[in-house]
């Protein structure tokens, strides 16, 4: 049975009809995915992976984060590495995945390398990350629990079909190409909080355009290796849940529900320092503070009394205490070590509690202040409730001027919005 992959297949290799706010959307995770790939250019696991490849040479046929540029396989792990780096791109809670830093990477090498106007590149990104969301439900969050992380998994699809539809290829190369992928896609999430968890996104994209490039040049493969007998969602410990990746597949865009990151910390934390932000919580007023969140990110990101900035990034008691003195969680630069060792935060950080319940959803989280005057105030908030396009657009954009600065982020978007060649858009990468 290949009942996916035909339906795929089809789907990416046919005009497509968008919605505005699908259009919207991936403009502004284009923004987004721009900003913080600008923004973590000088990361370590950065400059390792881009010293890497242009001390490798090769045809300069795609722009990098932080400058120069390479072939588009080794564009592709770069940009896929760097805009990954900080962990502050975007999430789609659907499959748990994150859709931009494999699919953008890819997409845009390839556009630029065939002089593509921005408007075919964010439509074949588009058309990318939804494949990619699609084959993420497929495979079904069993794959994800088992250790794999979809962000590499699913995401080498979704960048094998950007590039492929660039390529203009019919629905049979659709088929070889997603085919061909299914013997590349990899990433175990035993490489969180290491470097190896950034390049796993690098490795989908590049492993996407590699295989798109090879279905091109007449390479052959098994095109049902997705679906079939010992192929990838066999061996993956896929749900094999055809009907939830494919309905409506074509007519509702899922990508349209991707969640973009506000706070430079794990996405766990996110629901709970948006409801800390309705309370509008002040260090002076408050006598305790209760959290409740989903069981599964009590394991994720309740470190109790972290000492490290980067463990500051996985402690709900820091970061809504960091937020309560004033610090900006927008800023990576706000988790410091620093951070961890003020009395102020560290006097707060012990009147903040973190329970489990099991009513919430992984994108919920429920909060409980007693304020000194005796006063109680309880906020609810969940990251799968839409926010209107203005306000979406007014938050990316926020975030993206803090990052790269209002002039810089204005440009870009003025590019995305009225149209340019993707090769404009590429030499912002660089800074």
């Amino acid at each position: 049975m290949t009942v996916l992959t035909n339906a795929l297949a089809n789907f990416a290799a046919r005009p497509v009809s968008t919605t505005a706010q699908a259009r919207i959307v991936t403009s502004l995770s284009a923004l987004d995915w721009l900003a913080v790939g600008r923004a973590g250019a000088d990361e370590p696991v950065s400059q390792i992976v881009r010293n890497m490849v242009l001390a490798e040479g090769g045809a300069e046929q795609a722009k990098l984060f932080g400058g120069g540029a390479a072939p588009l396989r080794a564009a592709s792990l770069v940009n896929g590495t760097v805009s990954h780096a900080l962990d502050y791109d975007d999430t789609h809670f659907a499959h748990i995945g994150h859709p931009s830093v494999a699919v953008f990477p890819a997409a845009l090498a390839v556009a630029q390398a065939l002089d593509k106007p921005i408007v075919d590149l964010l439509e074949a990104a588009l058309v990318g990350m939804e494949t990619s969301i699609r084959i993420g439900l497929w495979l079904g969050r069993g794959h994800y629990q088992a250790g794999f992380h979809q962000t590499a998994t699913s995401g080498a699809f979704g960048a094998a079909v950007a590039s492929g539809r660039l390529m203009a290829f019919d629905m049979e190369q659709m088929k070889k190409v997603l085919g061909l992928t299914a013997t590349r896609a990899a990433g175990q999430k035993t490489q969180f909080g290491t470097m190896g968890k950034p390049y796993n996104a690098g490795l989908a994209s590049s492993n996407g355009v590699e295989a798109a490039l090879l279905i091109q040049s007449g390479f052959e493969t098994n095109p049902d290796a997705v679906e079939a007998t010992n192929g990838f969602g066999a061996t993956h410990l896929g749900a094999d849940d055809t009907a939830s990746a494919l309905e409506g597949l074509g007519e509702e865009w899922l990508f349209e529900n991707v969640s973009h990151k506000f706070h430079a910390c794990c996405h766990g934390l996110h629901a709970a320092l948006e409801a800390a932000r309705e309370l509008d919580i002040a260090e002076p007023e408050v006598a305790e503070l209760k959290v409740k969140t989903q069981p599964r990110w009590m394991s994720v990101c309740n470190q109790l009394a972290p000492t490290t900035g980067l463990g500051a990034k996985f402690s709900y008691r820091t970061v809504i205490a960091m937020q309560a003195l004033g610090h900006d969680t927008a800023l990576p630069e706000s988790f410091s070590d620093e951070v961890c060792t003020d009395p102020r935060l560290i006097s707060l950080r012990d009147r903040i509690s973190v329970e489990a319940d099991e009513n919430l959803s992984e994108t919920q989280a429920f909060l409980s202040l007693l304020r000194r005057d005796g006063a109680r105030r309880e906020a609810v908030h969940d990251l799968l409730t839409p926010l209107s396009l203005s306000d979406r657009e007014d938050r990316v954009r926020e975030k993206a001027s803090k990052l790269i600065g209002g002039e810089t982020v204005d440009e870009i978007w003025s590019m995305l919005r009225t149209g340019g060649r993707a090769a404009e858009l590429a030499a912002r990468l660089g800074g």
